[in-house]
């Protein structure tokens, strides 16, 4: 054979890169004036040549689009025609009497479609009910906009950064001295404990100290007293509505007394209940004015670098930009940190209103706080189970046009345009979208309880409540999932070419060698697989942090929360129950995320090297090590027992010594070097092996041990040896009673308490589960599908087989093997994607996790593998054991 050598021409780029998009062609047709259309268009197209010289065709075609959007407006848009209007009436109640038809003449099919869809939706619903109510935060503040708070960014010695909520009480006064173009500003204080006696009534109130302005800048309403005084003398007290019920009854509450411990507060206003969209909360308002008062020899309440309880909000006035402001608040951070010693740094920042509710996540946090991570996360879970719907839609809609192909063939030749039968297909889709709308808003009022109740924090964030603005943001998603579903049928019908209607259109191709429908199952059982496989690697992750060696015993030990109440007395009380095997006193309850720090410092005795670093610490009693049975790699528990004050001993944990590398990192030789906390010299008298003070995410980091006896301790921890812990848990609260007779007793197990606080982990876990759950229910409802249409389509060719001598068996395996074959593929794509998302973005974030098992990887496809093998299965064997006879005398 010979061969012959042929030039090839230069290809030139087709006509669709050098020609505007045909859609937003129609569309500016289709709003356009007729008089100015023809001017715009030619003015439109001379900009799409200009950019596809310069930019290329997608810029081109991209800003072609961005001009014809923008161009719609009020003297482009041409006048509505009565008589057009009732044509497209006519034609949608044309289109829903097809909608009718076509669902009682496939009823399964339709069942699938609006059942999952549904099902989507309510899931969907749930998600903008949360997202509305987070973004409602602080909308009833009049100044919104104009509102910041001055957050810090604290830099330690050592570079380590720490973001937080809170500032210092000398930043708002220097804010409000020395810079200009501010509105309003204000400086609030947390820490205000205590319990409102009114005679013999007592309240525990959840109190903030705020100064005169605090009105001028937020607008919580004041229904009795003057907003510009209320706060301005100290001792002055603003109740809530509710308080000042609780306190005072019917009685007028204004100008009367109230009580904290021995000192008197003047009620000087009631305010309106806090909303619970707001991220500031109180139950009573207390002049700032009055902490001044009882801090005059406290010299670091002034101080620079006190901002641990201090929060300072302002307003701009209207029209303002915030970068000049921002700008002066860094030269006063770089003016004021010169004062600071060892290194530490300082800077102010800020942070607009609207940011704190859904913003970064800073330490001091006030009010709830939700990271936008988690918002992308709900809607990314969202966003997979309403597409795998969709794509349910989707596939049973194109599986069925070889019998609609000639109802559409038909139209196309007695003249029907593109326009409408796109039209059609997605009004159906829209409609099917709305019905299912009605069953998911049923689904939505019972899932939003059961969403509620996976998380006591969410009932605290977010109610969920029905509003007008949360019913149409319902409708426009449901009407917006119909968009999505329809979108790509009606395009596929709306491009049949009317010749083709004898032919298999369910042989369309999205790409080359691939069926649009098999790429959509595909993709569903590959996102099922991803979800199973991640729910059963976080479960098993969640589960050991919860059996993770802390270092420490925390079993059948009980921590009793004090409240202000004396420590000493409530043991007296609890060493008479016989199941108290121990107790200790404690400032904090380490390894649940609470975390208490102190700067250290360190003088080498050698070479009179310094080095100072913030580490953490907790002030124990001499019971709490051996109660906690905390491991001891040299030394002792403490020796001494100093009066109040006097403290001299320190107990450090290994990480200590590495971090100033005491005696050279030796536990042995480190005992009696001193340490410098609060300027006062502690000897180390014990070195502990390393144990988690803070949660499972974070590195083990230095520790100190400093001891105190005090009587008002934070906490009691009480070992418990009972084989009642009922009867037992109620003598220890009559033990409490006989010591507060106001405040019930807050007492939980250790165990308990590291449950709640990885609780986070077992919520997302829960909610991964659910997701999956559905996302296999959805997948395999229309799986089911499209294996019943499949055994409908190929009757006729598997009596054709049955009567040539073809077994059960082997019909089965015929209709199967596609539909197992997509699974393996699907398992191919989405379990090799888990584990690299595990491996490479998730578990590392995690200091101390689980190596990933093999079995979290094969319990899913097994799983998806017998379900669809259930499916599958069973309509294969139908097919297979029908008459052949019956099959083949239909024509």
């Amino acid at each position: 054979m010979k061969h012959f050598n042929r030039s090839v021409p230069k290809q030139e780029k087709p006509l669709d890169e050098t020609e505007p998009p045909k859609l937003a062609q129609r569309l500016l047709e289709w709003y356009c004036r007729t008089a100015i259309l023809e001017d715009l268009q030619g003015d439109l197209y001379e900009y799409f040549e200009r950019n596809l010289k310069s930019k290329g065709p997608t810029y081109a075609k991209f800003i072609y689009w961005i001009d014809v959007l923008k161009f719609f407006r009020l003297y482009t848009v041409r006048e509505p025609s009565f008589t057009n209007l009732y044509i497209y009436i006519i034609m949608i109640s044309s289109y829903l009497k097809t909608f009718r038809r076509g669902l009682v003449r496939n009823k399964l099919f339709s069942f699938i479609n609006i059942f999952g869809l549904a099902v989507s939706i309510s899931v969907g619903l749930l998600v903008v009910a949360f997202v509305l109510d987070l973004r409602s935060y602080d909308d009833s503040q009049l100044k919104k906009d104009r509102i910041y708070r001055v957050i810090s960014e604290h830099t330690s010695s050592n570079q380590t950064k720490m973001e937080l909520a809170s500032t210092s009480v000398k930043a708002g006064k220097r804010i409000k001295e020395t810079i200009s173009g501010i509105e309003d500003i204000t400086i609030m204080r947390q820490g205000f404990y205590g319990d409102a006696q009114v005679g013999e009534n007592y309240l525990p109130l959840n109190a903030t100290w705020a100064d005169e302005s605090f009105f001028k800048v937020f607008s919580f309403p004041l229904l009795k007293g003057d907003p510009a005084s209320a706060l301005k003398e100290p001792f002055s007290l603003v109740l809530t509505e509710k308080s000042a019920k609780k306190l005072f009854g019917d009685v007028e509450a204004l100008g009367k007394i109230v009580k904290f411990d021995t000192v008197s507060y003047v009620v000087t206003g009631i305010a309106k209940d806090v909303s619970k969209l707001s991220h500031i909360r109180f139950d009573a308002l207390v002049s700032f004015s009055s902490v001044e008062a009882t801090s005059k020899n406290d010299e670091y309440f002034y101080d620079w670098g006190s901002i641990w309880s201090n929060y300072v909000y302002l307003t701009l006035p209207p029209n303002t930009e915030s970068d000049k402001l921002q700008a002066n608040l860094s030269r006063l951070s770089v003016q004021e940190n010169k004062a600071l010693t060892d290194n530490v740094k300082i800077m102010l920042n800020l942070q607009p209103l609207k940011d704190i509710a859904i913003g970064q996540n800073l330490s001091n946090s006030i009010g709830p706080h939700v990271s936008p991570v988690v918002l992308w996360i709900l809607g990314g879970l969202a966003l997979v189970i309403i597409l795998s719907a969709c794509f349910n839609y989707m596939n049973l809609s194109i599986a069925r046009s070889l019998r609609r192909a000639r109802e559409v063939g038909i139209r196309k030749i007695i003249g029907a345009p593109f326009g409408h039968i796109f039209g059609q297909f997605m009004t159906e889709s829209i409609f099917t979208a709305l019905l299912s709308l009605i069953f998911s808003f049923f689904l939505f009022l019972f899932l939003r309880q059961q969403f509620l109740d996976l998380d006591p924090h969410l009932s605290d964030l977010v109610s969920l409540n029905l509003s007008f603005k949360l019913i149409a943001y319902f409708i426009l998603l449901a009407i917006g999932v119909g968009i999505v579903a329809g979108f790509f049928p009606a395009l596929f019908f709306s491009r049949i070419n009317a010749l083709q209607v004898v032919k298999d259109n369910a042989k369309f191709k999205v790409f080359r060698h691939i069926n649009i429908r098999k790429a959509l199952i595909v993709v569903q059982y590959s996102l099922s697989l991803i979800f199973i496989a991640t729910t059963l690697i976080g479960f098993r992750q969640y589960k050991g942090m919860l059996s993770f060696d802390l270092g420490f015993k925390t079993d059948n030990i009980l921590n009793i929360r004090m409240q202000g109440q004396s420590a000493d007395l409530l043991i007296k009380e609890l060493v008479e129950i016989p199941a108290v095997q121990a107790t200790s006193k404690s400032l904090m309850i380490t390894s649940l995320g609470s975390m208490h720090g102190n700067q250290l410092k360190y003088i080498n005795p050698k070479d009179g090297s310094k080095d100072s670093a913030m580490i953490w610490m907790n002030m124990v009693d001499k019971n709490y090590l051996p109660l906690h049975q905390h491991k001891f790699a040299a030394g002792s528990n403490f020796n001494a027992n100093p009066k109040a004050g006097e403290e001299s001993e320190a107990i450090v944990n290994e990480q200590t010594l590495k971090r100033f590398n005491i005696a050279k990192q030796n536990p042995q030789k480190a005992l009696g070097e001193q340490v410098i906390v609060d300027n006062k010299k502690l000897t180390i008298v014990g070195v502990l092996k390393d144990f988690h003070y803070g949660t499972l995410e974070h590195k083990i980091e230095p520790v100190i041990f400093r001891y105190s006896d005090d009587p008002k301790a934070s906490n009691v921890n009480v070992l418990i040896k009972s084989t009642d812990i009922p009867a037992t848990m109620a003598s220890i609260e009559n033990a409490w009673r006989k010591i507060d007779k106001v405040h019930p007793i807050d007492a939980k197990f250790y165990n308990d308490q590291l449950e709640k606080t990885y609780a986070q982990f077992s919520v997302m876990v829960k909610g991964i589960g659910f997701i999956s759950f559905l996302a296999i229910c959805i997948a395999s409802l229309g799986l089911f599908g499209m294996v019943v249409f499949t055994a409908e389509v190929r009757l006729k060719e598997i009596g054709i087989r049955k009567v040539l001598g073809a077994t059960e068996s082997g019909l089965i395996f015929l209709l199967s093997k596609g539909f197992l074959l997509l699974l393996g593929v699907a398992a191919l794509v989405a379990l090799p994607a888990t584990y690299l998302f595990f491996d490479q973005i998730i578990l590392p974030k995690l200091v101390y996790h689980l190596p990933m098992a093999f079995y979290e990887f094969v319990v899913p496809v097994l799983a998806v593998m017998l379900l669809a093998s259930l499916l599958i299965g069973s309509q294969a064997l139908k097919a297979a054991r029908t008459n052949p006879v019956k099959n083949l005398k239909i024509e």
